[in-house]
C-alpha cells in the first residue's frame, strides 16, 4: 500500500515543506485515499495512503506517543498481529490497529534489528528526533521499491523516481554504466538506475543517515547451506505448510483480496489455498490478447476459476490498447526493461483495481525453483563442456550459427564456450551480444563503457561471491532471486499495479519459503531437465493432475506479430525518425538493419527492438525536456 517520500538536510538546514508536498503529489496514484506530511527542522516526510488495514486509524505519518518518532511506510507487515502481541507483553501500548504502528514500537524495543522481525513487503522511513537520525529499510526480496539521491548535503528518497525529479537540482542524465548493464542484462541491477546519481536501496538493506553521513548495510543474506540428505516426502510436507501459512498471512486485509489468475499451476494453487480463508468467492483476473489464440490463457483460467467458485473477470487486449498505453508506459515504470510482456501487468492490474485494492500474484516461484529454460541450459552446458573441441568447434557451433533462429537457443549457444561461470551467466541473460553492442553503441559510448558486459559482471559479482562454493544451478537461482527478480519482474509488477492504485502481494516470496527452497539439493528443483520438481509435487495437494502437467504459458502475447504488422509504423516513428533520442546513443543504421532482418523473418530480434523502444520512450518521458 501507499507511497512514501522525504528529504533530510544533513547540515541541519530547514526542510522545504513545498518540496515535500510536490514530491507527494507526484506519487498520488500510489495512495488516493489520503495524504499527510511531517516537516520539522531538517526532516520532511510525505505519505500517500491506499487504505487496506485499519481503514479509520492508519493515517500517516504515524508518530510515537511522545512525538519523538515519526514513520512513513509503504507495504504490509504480514506478521504484525504476532509482533503486536509480543510487544504488548513487553509493555508497549498501541493506539491503532495498523501494522504501521508495529514499526515504531518494534524500533523502540529492538532498534535497527527490528527489520529482522518483519515478514512482509515494505519500504519505510523512520525519523528518530532524539538521535537526529533517519532510518530507511527495504524488504528481503525487494518487492517494494525505494529510491534515493544525494544532492550536496541533502538526501531525497521516495517510492518512485518521479518524486525525486520534482527537485530542480536532481540531475536528469543517462547513467552510462547502467546503460551498458541494461543492454546486457535487460534491466539495471541494484543499486543503480538508468538515471545518473539516482540509486535504489538494494533488497534486504537498510540505510542510516545522520549529520555524520550515510551508512548502508545488508540485514539479510541467507547464504544457502544445502542439506546433503533430506527426505523428499518430508520436504514436500514442509513446503506445503510454509506456503499455506504464507497465503494465510498475506490474506490479512480489511478489504477484499483478489488474485491474478493465469492458466498455470502457481496462481491456480494460490486460488485453491485462498478459498480456505474466505467465506465468499475470490475475485480473479485474467487477460488475453487479440490474435493470441495459441498463447492465451483465458479459457484455461476461466475453467480453473469456475472449478473453485471464483468471481472471475477477464479482458482481451489488442494492439491499439498497447499502443495507447505506451504513451504512459515508461512514465509508470521509470526504468526500461527488455521484457516484452511487462505492459501486460498493467492491464491485469487495471481490471483488478475496479473490484479490489489488493491482489495476490503467482510471481516468484520460477527463480528459486528453476522454472525457466535457462536453468536447463546451465545443466546442459555442463555436459557440453565435456565434449571434445573437434565436436564443439566444427560441428555444434557452425550448425547453431547457420540454422538456429530461436533467440533463446542462440544465447545459450553463445554462452557454452565461456569457462568463467559468471561470464557464462551474463551471456545467457544478454540477447545483445558483445559484437552487437559494439555495432549498436555510438563511439562516444564505447569510449566510456565496454561492450563485453564487464559492468554487468561487476554488478552481479558480489551475489555470486555469496554462493561461489555451490553448484552452477544453485548459484544462478540465488542470483536471479536477488537481482533479476526484484530489478525486473517485481519492479514492473509494483509500478504497473500501483499505477492503478492496487497492491500486489507475492506469497511464493515469503522469505521463509525462499530460505527453505535454497536449502534443498538442486535435484529437488531441477530433476533431470524437469524444473520445479518438488514444487509441482507439493501442489498436487490442491490441484488436479491435468493442471499440474499443463504447459507453462506465462504472460505470452502476440506483440511480435503486432510490431511486424499493425504496430509497424509505430516502430518506425519511435526508433527510425530524425527526432528519435536513440540517435544520440546508438547507431541508427544498425537499428534499421535489426528491424529489417526481423520483419523479413531472417532473425528474431523482437526483444532487441522492444528494449530500444523502451529506452526511447523512457528518454522522451524523462530527459527530452
Amino acid at each position: 500500500m501507499c507511497g512514501i517520500c522525504g528529504v533530510f538536510n544533513l547540515d541541519g538546514a530547514p526542510a522545504n515543506q513545498p518540496l515535500v508536498d510536490r514530491m507527494s503529489s507526484a506519487i498520488s496514484h500510489r495512495g488516493p485515499d489520503g495524504s499527510g506530511s511531517y516537516v520539522s527542522g531538517s526532516i520532511g516526510l510525505g505519505h500517500r495512503r491506499l487504505s487496506i488495514i485499519d481503514l479509520e486509524g492508519g493515517a500517516q505519518p504515524l508518530s510515537s506517543e511522545d512525538g519523538k518518532l515519526q514513520v512513513v511506510f509503504n507495504g504490509e507487515i504480514y506478521n504484525f498481529v504476532e509482533l503486536r502481541e509480543e510487544l504488548s507483553k513487553c509493555g508497549h501500548i498501541f493506539r491503532t490497529r495498523s501494522d504501521t504502528e508495529v514499526i515504531i514500537h518494534g524500533y523502540k524495543q529492538w532498534g535497527l534489528d527490528v527489520v529482522n522481525r518483519f515478514n512482509g513487503i515494505f519500504a519505510f522511513a523512520l525519523w528518530d528526533d532524539e538521535q537526529k537520525q533517519l532510518f530507511l529499510a527495504r524488504d528481503h526480496l525487494g518487492v517494494k521499491p525505494l529510491y534515493y539521491v544525494v544532492l550536496g548535503k541533502r538526501l531525497l528518497f521516495a517510492s518512485e523516481i518521479k518524486a525525486l525529479l520534482v527537485d530542480p537540482e536532481c540531475p536528469k542524465q543517462v547513467n552510462l554504466r547502467a546503460l551498458s548493464q541494461l543492454f546486457t542484462l535487460r534491466y539495471v541491477p541494484s543499486p543503480g538506475t538508468l538515471f545518473d546519481r539516482i540509486n535504489k536501496l538494494p533488497p534486504a538493506h537498510l540505510m542510516v543517515v545522520d549529520s555524520g553521513g550515510i551508512k548502508i548495510s545488508r540485514y539479510w543474506s541467507n547464504k544457502p547451506r544445502v542439506k546433503a540428505r533430506i527426505d523428499e516426502a518430508q520436504a514436500v510436507e514442509t513446503y506445503q505448510s510454509l506456503l499455506e501459512d504464507a497465503v494465510r498471512l498475506q490474506m490479512r486485509s480489511d478489504v477484499p483480496v483478489g488474485l491474478f489468475l493465469s492458466s498455470g499451476i502457481d496462481s491456480s494453487a494460490l486460488l485453491a489455498i485462498m478459498g480456505g480463508y474466505v467465506n465468499q468467492p475470490v475475485h480473479t483476473f485474467t487477460i488475453g490478447f487479440e490474435e493470441g489464440e495459441k498463447s492465451n490463457e483465458t479459457d484455461d483460467a476461466r475453467q480453473i476459476a469456475n472449478q473453485y467458485g471464483a468471481d472471475h473477470t477477464e479482458m482481451i487486449v489488442g494492439p491499439k490498447d498497447y499502443e495507447k498505453y505506451y504513451e504512459r508506459y515508461l512514465g509508470d515504470l521509470e526504468e526500461p526493461v527488455g521484457n516484452e510482456s511487462a505492459a501486460a501487468f498493467y492491464f491485469v492490474s487495471l481490471i483488478a483495481s475496479r473490484k479490489v485494492k489488493v491482489a495476490l500474484a503467482g510471481q516468484g516461484a520460477d527463480e528459486p525453483w528453476a522454472g525457466y529454460d535457462r536453468y536447463r541450459g546451465v545443466k546442459l552446458s555442463q555436459y557440453y563442456s565435456r565434449l571434445p573441441n573437434l565436436v564443439t568447434d566444427r560441428m555444434v557451433r557452425p550448425l547453431v550459427e547457420r540454422f538456429v533462429r530461436n533467440e533463446k537457443l542462440r544465447r545459450a549457444a553463445e554462452s557454452l564456450d565461456e569457462i568463467d561461470l559468471l561470464s557464462r551467466f551474463v551471456k545467457i541473460y544478454s540477447f545483445y551480444t558483445s559484437a552487437m553492442k559494439g555495432n549498436l553503441f555510438q563511439p562516444w559510448i564505447l569510449h566510456e563503457v565496454s561492450a563485453n558486459g564487464i559492468e554487468a559482471r561487476e554488478a552481479l559479482g558480489p551475489l555470486q561471491g555469496d554462493v561461489a562454493g555451490l553448484d552452477p544451478i544453485s548459484q544462478m537461482l540465488y542470483i536471479d532471486t536477488r537481482a533479476n527478480l526484484p530489478d525486473d519482474l517485481l519492479m514492473v509488477a509494483d509500478k504497473t499495479a500501483m499505477a492503478n492504485s492496487l497492491e500486489a502481494r507475492v506469497p511464493y516470496l515469503d522469505y521463509r519459503i525462499v530460505e527453505f527452497v535454497e536449502s534443498l539439493p538442486p535435484g529437488f528443483k531441477l530433476k533431470g531437465l524437469r524444473g520445479k520438481y518438488l514444487h509441482k509435487n507439493a501442489l498436487r495437494k490442491w490441484l488436479p493432475r491435468d493442471v499440474i502437467r499443463r504447459k507453462k504459458k506465462g504472460f505470452a502475447n502476440p506483440v511480435d506479430r503486432w510490431l511486424r504488422a499493425s504496430m509497424r509504423r509505430y516502430v518506425g516513428d519511435c526508433l527510425l525518425s530524425d527526432h528519435s533520442a536513440v540517435r544520440r546513443y546508438f547507431n541508427q543504421d544498425y537499428i534499421r538493419t535489426l528491424v529489417s532482418q526481423h520483419e523479413l523473418g531472417n532473425q528474431n530480434y523482437l526483444r532487441h527492438i522492444y528494449l530500444l523502444i523502451s529506452f526511447e520512450l523512457w528518454h522522451q518521458r524523462f530527459l527530452r525536456a
